[in-house]
């Protein structure tokens, strides 16, 4: 007979069932879900559940029975083993016949001897022989209680100010921008992220380290004085969070993004994974929350810390909440980055058009970026006169490369940028036609990596093909996780179909796609490429063509040169 376990995870910090190290295990419960309603309430008696309705065959109720089951397993064998209390959570799956069970664990070695307890007593259902089970509980108990503990959880406890930054969009720019103001304030700064391990500026390990492995590398670098960690969905499901604890946590955005990835269906489970990190922010720390998005702001119930919100609106009502709970507020005023306190007046930072990243305050996105930034350092106590210099000197491109990188080239505008779900294009869109002049065209490259739904890729497409004037698609070949490019390119044009629009040709590599777009560019005209593996490239083809990083005084002359 087959295993119940189809998945087993050891998570090694605060994770999406518990905030501290727990195991998750995936169980297929189809012998419980698909047996006649007699024998699913024998077996339940047998493990000594008592009372129980099984419901339907393959139904949603018969789902939920299984859940009561598979947790008063989990329970009694603990109780059998004696570790007496234990913290359970069972989640049922999009698939009736499965189940997400969660508990705590504080030695590995007897963790993983419960786990092989539980699975055997789930297998042991015979919907022919329904027994007693309680001899079966009892010899899996005793083998539990005797087996060696084993290590301890690997979580890190921090002996310097952690910052922990999550987000659909925008995470890693304002973890960077974060990092930027701890160094204008004379601090070393290590900070991990999906583009690397970075050590006062310098690049100590190449790869995508937004996961627990991240935080560790940063922590260990000699002579850190603070720490900021991109926290990303994906390590957070896989392996929990590297840190017991952050002295201030950032949730930008969620949006729609990797859904249909690890049990995540839905937005409102993505934000329930995102909250973890301000449900691990130190109580007189504080949890910075867009204002804006409702999902996000929720999150501040959760926390215990205090909340700092953002929000580009002083008179939001998140806004007026969190000052009428005693927490504190960034937004813009009159043209000012400004901090709000119910206590104290106003206090401006610096001007939106002051700060490089907001493109002359073309990108709402990166305004809301700088506002979760100096919230974040100044939560931690860093000075304002850092914060000030911190947010106007973090370059575009020398600071944060990939993210919204502007380049003039003869007499058009390239821009290169991540943009790797439908918010992030939106906002590619946004500062394309925010530095068109009213002559230019939008030349878009557009891409995705190959585990993205199909609508999601659909919908780029589609997005992409209304906006702009000229659309072609730049596979992300080391990205495409087994799935052919013409797969992908066949979606992209369903999406631009649908719109009207039937010429988009496709290209091996972002580059050669951003090659073509430019050998069409015309004075005035604006080129983007949805950038994911060929940055750097990208970036030395251009140079090579002659063309120049954009510096603040030449966005904003493009940005007038396009309103007027």
């Amino acid at each position: 007979m087959a295993s119940s376990l189809v998945e087993l995870r050891v998570l090694d910090g605060a994770n999406l069932y518990f905030s501290r190290a727990a195991v998750k295990l995936t169980l297929d419960v189809s012998a419980i879900v698909d047996a006649p309603a007699p024998a699913a309430k024998a077996y339940a008696q047998a493990i000594g559940l008592g009372t129980t309705r099984p419901g339907r065959i393959g139904s949603g109720f018969r789902q939920r029975f299984a859940i009561r089951v598979a947790g008063h397993v989990v329970r009694r064998i603990a109780r059998e083993a004696g570790i007496g209390r234990i913290g359970v959570r069972v989640r049922p799956e999009s698939d009736v016949r499965r189940l997400v069970v969660a508990f705590p664990w504080a030695h590995e070695g007897r963790a993983r001897a419960l786990v092989a307890a539980i699975v055997e007593v789930l297998d042991a259902f015979d919907p022919e022989q329904p027994g007693d089970l309680s001899d079966l509980i009892a010899t899996v108990g005793d083998r539990v209680r005797n087996e060696p503990p084993g290590n301890p959880p690997p979580t890190l406890r921090p002996k310097v100010p952690v910052v922990a930054v999550t987000g659909t969009n925008g995470k890693t720019t304002t973890s960077r921008m974060i990092a930027h103001i701890g160094r204008a304030a004379g601090l070393h700064v290590g900070w991990s992220s999906t583009d690397g391990v970075y050590f006062d500026g310098e690049l100590v390990k190449y790869g995508d380290f937004s996961g627990p492995s991240g935080a560790g590398q940063v922590l260990s670098q000699p002579g850190i004085q603070l720490a900021v960690t991109e926290t990303a969905r994906g390590g957070i499901l896989r392996r929990g969070v590297g840190v017991a604890y952050n002295d201030v946590s950032v949730v930008t955005n969620v949006t729609a993004d990797h859904l249909g990835l690890g049990g995540i269906d839905t937005i409102d489970q993505l934000a329930e994974v995102k909250a973890v990190i301000t449900q691990i922010t130190r109580p007189r720390g504080w949890c910075v929350v867009n204002g804006d998005d409702p999902r996000t702001f929720a999150m501040r119930l959760g926390s215990p810390a205090k909340c700092w919100v953002f929000s580009r609106d002083p008179d939001s009502p998140s806004i007026r909440a969190v000052l009428d709970e005693g927490g504190r507020a960034t937004t813009v005023l009159d043209g000012f980055i400004t901090v709000l306190d119910q206590a104290a007046d106003p206090e401006p930072l610096v001007k939106v058009v002051d700060v490089p990243m907001t493109l002359s305050g073309l990108s709402h996105y990166n305004v809301e970026n700088a506002l979760a930034a100096a919230s974040a350092a100044l939560g931690l106590g860093l000075p304002r006169a850092a914060v000030i210099e911190g947010l106007s000197t973090f370059a575009p491109n020398e600071n944060n490369p990939g993210r919204m990188n502007m380049y003039s080239l003869r007499d058009f505008t390239v821009v290169i940028d991540l943009a790797h779900n439908e918010a992030g294009l939106e906002a590619l869109i946004e500062i394309m036609n925010g530095v068109r002049p009213p002559d230019g065209r939008l030349l878009l490259a557009l891409g995705s990596p190959g585990d993205r739904a199909d609508d999601m890729v659909a919908a780029l497409g589609a997005m992409g093909a209304r906006a702009a004037d000229r659309v072609a698609i730049g596979h992300k070949s080391d990205y495409l996780r087994g799935r052919p490019p013409s797969e992908l390119e066949a979606v992209f044009r369903e999406g631009a179909a649908s719109v009207g629009v039937d010429d988009v040709p496709a290209f091996p590599t972002e580059l050669e796609a951003a090659q073509a777009l430019v050998g069409e560019a015309k004075p005035g005209d604006v080129v983007a490429v949805m950038s994911l593996q060929d940055r750097a490239s990208l970036d030395g083809w251009l140079r090579s063509q002659g063309a120049t990083v954009d510096t603040p005084e030449i966005l904003k002359s493009k940005v007038e040169r396009a309103q007027r």
